[in-house]
């Protein structure tokens, strides 16, 4: 992944202002559909433009149960459905419980030997995975704009700490020891989120306040679905690039694969997933990099993510590290974009000590040369860590009934 980035020049300088990074959005997000499906996990596809695709299998059966009144009995009985191979509670609608016992069929191609080589990367990095999964593209989501849009008009704009939280769980149960096993939850997840997604596609353009300013009739089409998809292994893996965490090829191809069957979970063609890290940079340059800007909706998102350290008693979880952590992970003018001050104290601290702290995690550096500085990231990244995992527990990740209900 040599080619630079967006989010590259974007920490390089680029200056682009609000008003700027609007002009440039709509062309790139109105320009043909470009990436060749040769890149994909199967090599070949219709090559369909992904924004004009959606979900045809779950979209309309959600469709149905919100219709029929079955949402609230549905999500009542799945709130028991936990582990992977669980069985289905009794009492689903029948339409529903042929769809899920296909969807929780894991691809033909996954490959076992590479999910537990995945295992073993994040074990190594589970700390730094918790705050970029959890943070850091939570984070990214408000300068995505129809993301942003999405967001803010559903029931997840309401709550977004219980939003991000549901985000950091996707993150936390892709990476534990048993992800796809029967004992984990990752399947379990995937399904859930899925169905999650063709409410929202249901509800959303009922919603005056998201249909006068949607760029398109239906939300979360399969290209916004990788650009989601995108923010997450994408930037992790440039992230930790960019940070020089050493990572052996296998550990990265098992990474990648661990989250292109998450992409086919969640119900994204199989010819749109990339099949190699190469591939994955070529599309993000196609349908993440050139649409980050910034909106109304991601500005107030934003401000409402730097509060979720509000009230904690650990007080490095506040605005001014997270803000200066957004500032660090995502680049001047994205925090430009969203109006975060510069911190003076931690944002000096990050550009002089993060690297050699990352350094000295991954046993680069010995460890009498840390100073202070370490102790204090390595106890902040905990923190972080522990702040979502201890709420993953209740957290139930259920079809919505109705769109945010302070916008109905």
């Amino acid at each position: 992944m040599d080619n630079p980035s967006r989010r590259d020049v974007l920490k390089t300088g680029g200056l682009l202002g609000a008003l700027g990074a609007f002009a440039v959005a709509t062309p790139a997000q109105a320009r043909p559909w470009r990436w060749s499906p040769a890149g994909s996990i199967p090599g070949t596809g219709s090559g369909a433009d992904p924004r004009q695709v959606w979900d045809n299998e779950a979209d309309p059966l959600v469709a149905s149960l919100l219709e029929r009144g079955d949402v609230p009995r549905v999500n009542e009985l799945l709130r028991t459905w936990k582990k992977n191979s669980q069985p289905l509670p009794e009492g689903l609608p029948n339409d529903l419980r042929d769809f899920m016992e296909h969807a929780r069929q894991l691809p033909s191609w996954a490959d076992p030997a590479k999910l537990e080589t995945a295992v073993r990367f994040n074990e190594k990095r589970g700390l730094y995975l918790g705050v970029l999964y959890g943070f850091v593209s939570g984070m990214m989501s408000t300068v995505i704009p129809k993301e942003a849009l999405a967001v803010y008009y559903s029931k997840g704009g309401a709550n977004m700490k219980g939003r991000i939280s549901k985000t950091a769980k996707l993150g936390y149960d892709i990476g534990s020891r048993n992800a796809y096993l029967g004992d984990g939850e990752m399947i379990v997840t995937s399904v859930k989120t899925r169905l999650v997604h063709a409410g929202v596609r249901h509800l959303l353009p009922q919603s005056s306040h998201w249909a006068n300013m949607a760029p398109e009739d239906v939300p979360i089409s399969q290209h916004d679905m990788m650009v989601t998809w995108h923010s997450l292994p994408t930037s992790v893996m440039r992230t930790l690039e960019e940070w020089k965490v050493p990572i052996p090829a296998p550990e990265a191809e098992g990474f990648l694969h661990s989250w292109q069957v998450s992409a086919h979970m969640l119900g994204i063609e199989d010819q749109y997933i990339p099949a190699t890290w190469d591939d994955a940079e070529s599309q993000a340059q196609e349908v993440l990099d050139p649409i980050l800007a910034p909106t109304p909706e991601g500005v107030k998102l934003a401000d409402m993510l730097l509060d979720l350290g509000k009230g904690l008693d650990f007080s490095l979880l506040t605005r001014p590290i997270l803000g200066a952590l957004t500032r660090f992970a995502l680049g001047d003018e994205v925090a430009n974009w969203l109006n975060i001050p510069r911190e003076p104290v931690w944002g000096t601290l990050l550009d002089v000590a993060w690297g050699p702290f990352i350094a000295v995690r991954e046993g680069l550096l010995p460890l009498p040369l840390a100073p202070d500085a370490y102790w204090t990231f390595d106890e902040l990244l905990r923190q972080f860590v522990l702040l979502y995992m201890s709420e993953l527990r209740p957290i139930s990740i259920e079809i919505p009934e109705y769109n945010n209900p302070n916008y109905p």
